[in-house]
Formats: structure tokens, sequence, C-alpha cells
């Protein structure tokens, strides 16, 4: 069984969901034909917090609409793919040995972080997915060692998925011009971290909410760039960063795939 990698994926607006027309769309639907075929998937949402670590463990989750004010169609949209019970047991495990605290969630279901990028990446929903919750109120090295906690799961046929938004500005949202050209200030932002993860210089990385340009504009909340870190920590430093997409939505929303790990 291959090691996989890990994956930093942007979810972006739910809307990604209904525009195939898109960049960052069509890229997502072609990403498993670049990735070793998954047992498991263990994915952190941005959209799945919890003072402490936790662990979905519903055989059948349910689907969860976390937004408002977007059109019927998304409401209506299923992804029945099977809890991984065992998986996210395992993950617990993990962490625990680790020496971090956690608990099991029977009821938690698929936030729009879980099931938007995965019916595109995976739409025949017949790969079995295991949640770990993120920690808003932590800082990203606490979420690099969650990650790093959680790096033997490579080895057992699980993708571990980070689901955020590479920019993260939603009051200066261009509604109505979905190709809308990035401003200077995001782009500035994307551009230092992507040389900082190529370059494989991770406490750059991990400082970046308090470092790098203009990140307070980009990320007025860091929630979805935490699980970043989770990506970064569950692969060893020597271990190659690749930047497989990018593209921007709505002027100020980074679609940044990365892959950490061979």
């Amino acid at each position: 069984m291959p090691r996989m990698p890990t994956l930093y994926v942007s979810h972006g607006s739910p809307n990604l969901a209904l525009t195939p027309q898109t960049p960052a769309y069509r890229f997502l639907s072609g990403i498993a034909a670049e990735l070793p075929h998954p047992q498991a998937i263990l994915i952190v949402s941005a959209h799945y917090t919890t003072r402490a670590p936790a662990v979905a463990t519903a055989p059948h989750p349910p689907m969860i609409y976390d937004f408002g004010g977007f059109s019927r169609p998304l409401y209506e949209m299923k992804y029945p793919a099977p809890g991984a019970p065992d998986v996210s047991r395992r993950a617990a495990q993990l962490l625990e040995v680790a020496g971090i605290p956690v608990t099991e969630d029977p009821q938690r279901g698929y936030d729009h972080g879980v099931w938007v990028p995965l019916q595109i990446m995976y739409p025949k929903a017949d790969i079995p997915i295991a949640q770990v919750s993120m920690q808003p109120l932590a800082d990203a090295r606490h979420h690099y060692l969650l990650g790093h906690a959680l790096a033997p799961l490579r080895d057992e046929g699980v993708l571990i998925v980070a689901s955020g938004s590479m920019t993260h500005n939603l009051r200066a949202i261009q509604r109505d011009a979905i190709a809308g050209k990035p401003p200077e200030w995001v782009t500035a932002f994307t551009d230092w971290m992507h040389d900082k993860l190529v370059s494989g210089d991770r406490e750059a990385v991990l400082d970046a909410i308090d470092i790098a340009p203009s990140a307070q504009a980009n990320h007025p909340y860091d929630d979805h760039l935490l699980p970043l870190f989770v990506a970064m920590g569950a692969v060893g430093e020597e271990e190659p960063v690749h930047r497989m997409h990018s593209s921007y939505e709505y002027g100020v929303l980074a679609m940044d795939t990365y892959r950490f790990g061979a």
C-alpha cells in the first residue's frame, strides 16, 4: 500500500458545487487521477469546530447545510458517502497517544467544507469518510501537532484532506464577478505562502497570520487557514510540497490546492 500524501483544498463558496465551468471545479473533478486511491478519507473542515478535539463516528452522517441565502439546488444536494467510524476512532487513538485528549461525536454530519469539495473530487461517494474537528481558539502550532499525530494514517490507506480557503475575507467578495481579478493585497499573500511552503520554511508558514503580507486582510479570522497546518504537520520536513492548483473566485477567494508528500 503506497504512503498517501496529504492535501490542503480551498473549498471557496458553497456555489463551487454549482459552477462546473470554473477552473477550481475543473481541477478538483480530475484530482483523483493524480492521487493514489484511498481506502478512506480523513477530513479536517474549517466548519467543524469544537473547543477540544473531537472525532465524528456516525456510520451514515447526515447532510449539514451550514450557509444561508444561496440557491435552492444547494440545499437539495446529497453526498451519501458512508462514515468511517473505525478510522475516526483510530485517529482518536493516535491523538491520545500524542497526549491530545479527544472525544467522540456520534451525531456529526457532513458540512459544506466536506461535501462541496468531496462530491467534486469523488462523485461516486464510495470512499468512507472520517472527520476530526478543528479548534478555532487554538493556534497554528496546535493544528500542526494534530497533523503530526495523525501521520501514521498515511501508511494505512487514509488520505488526509484539510478543507479551508487560502484567502477568506467574505466582506470583500465581488459577488457579481465569479472570475473577478484579485487585488494586489490578495496575490501578495498567496505568493508569499507559495514561496514559503514550497521552500520548506515551516516556521514562517506557522507564523503566517502574523508576518505574511496582508494576512489580516485576507484572514480576518484564521479558521480557514488553520486546516493547512494539519496537512503540513502530517508529513516529514523533507517531503516535497507542491501547489497543484491556483485560481481566484469572486476576486478575493484564492482556490489554491497543495499536496504535501510525494
